[in-house]
């Protein structure tokens, strides 16, 4: 286990300057393509390419760990659902496997709920350090009033939340108002104060990969601090071709302008093997500094499911049942 405690010790948290914004460029906006069939091939190859095993995939999976928002986003949440998935924040794996790893103290990156849970979750994590993230703006459609979008982030800020996921009204996107769309952005930064605000692009209605290209750099211009493909609500969630494009549009933000953009794929990833596969692609395009929980999340809830009995079965040789590593 020496290897894996050495290639995933757990480093202190490290905090970016929020990103300030920038005035609305519309020549580099419009400037953003996509080359669909390129995005698609690369992202083919990846798998096959980037496989790690034994002590190094597990210390990727515990990476992935820490960067995990666990989230709950259903209808029939209840105080008891929630408190008991921000237990299992605290202790994402059982700690005879953690201890077996080297890996005591290890937690996830976020809760994540809807406003009405935001201050039964702050009480749940108090002391944890574990930041609450709260989807605001009329999720997942975002298709409330302006004022009342604006009202929602007010709300979550005061009851605790230190991140604001909010959603982008597709519309705009989709009819090329890319000034509505800065101007709205801006505006959702301003009332989230103190609180990073993660941008939902949902991605799977966009239409296409340069709207997505274009989009993502409008929010980032307008002072978004993560840019995020989807509310997990969509038919089309996060995928390997949309996240090439919006990390690529984070990088290109960075080295225009200096400022580090975080990325969030949600939706859709469950598995293991896919987590791997996601953090393989942030190495390779951005780099070990966007491996942190302060510039990367995964949006999941069974994913961690998953990665704790992969884990399991690193240290014993067999699978368990996957009833066996429960959310709460």
């Amino acid at each position: 286990m020496e290897k894996l405690r050495e290639s995933n010790t757990l480093l202190p948290q490290l905090t970016e300057p929020r990103n300030p914004g920038m005035a609305l460029d519309m020549d580099w906006v419009l400037g953003a393509t996509a080359n669909t069939s390129a995005i698609e091939r690369r992202c083919a190859s990846l798998p096959g390419r980037r496989s790690v095993k034994k002590d190094y995939q597990a210390a990727w999976l515990c990476r992935a760990i820490s960067v995990i928002d666990l989230t709950t986003l259903s209808g029939d949440d209840t105080e008891g659902r929630v408190r008991r998935l921000c237990a299992k924040a605290r202790q994402p794996v059982r700690a005879d496997i953690l201890e077996a790893l080297g890996m005591e103290g290890l937690t996830v990156g976020a809760v994540c709920v809807y406003h009405d849970m935001v201050a039964t979750a702050v009480d749940a994590l108090n002391g944890s350090g574990i930041p609450v993230a709260a989807v605001s703006t009329g999720f997942p459609a975002g298709l409330s009033p302006l004022p009342l979008r604006l009202a929602e982030i007010g709300e979550s800020v005061k009851d605790g939340a230190e991140e604001i996921d909010i959603v982008i009204s597709r519309r705009h996107v989709l009819t090329g108002n890319w000034q509505a769309l800065y101007d709205e952005m801006r505006a959702m930064r301003e009332a989230c104060g103190h609180a990073h605000v993660k941008a939902i692009l949902a991605t799977g209605e966009l239409g296409t990969l340069r709207n997505v290209a274009r989009a993502s750099l409008v929010c980032m211009m307008a002072g978004a601090d993560f840019i995020k493909t989807s509310t997990g609500k969509e038919s089309v969630n996060a995928t390997l071709p949309v996240s090439l494009v919006m990390i690529r549009a984070i990088r290109d933000y960075y080295d225009r302008t200096g400022i580090r953009i975080g990325y969030k794929p949600a939706g859709g990833i469950s598995k293991a093997k896919d987590a791997l596969v996601y953090l393989s692609l942030i190495k390779e395009e951005l780099g070990d500094r966007w491996l942190r929980p302060d510039l990367f999340r995964f949006g999941a809830s069974s994913l961690l499911g998953d990665i704790e009995r992969q884990l399991e079965h690193h240290l014993t040789g067999r699978y368990s049942a996957s009833w066996r590593h429960s959310m709460a």
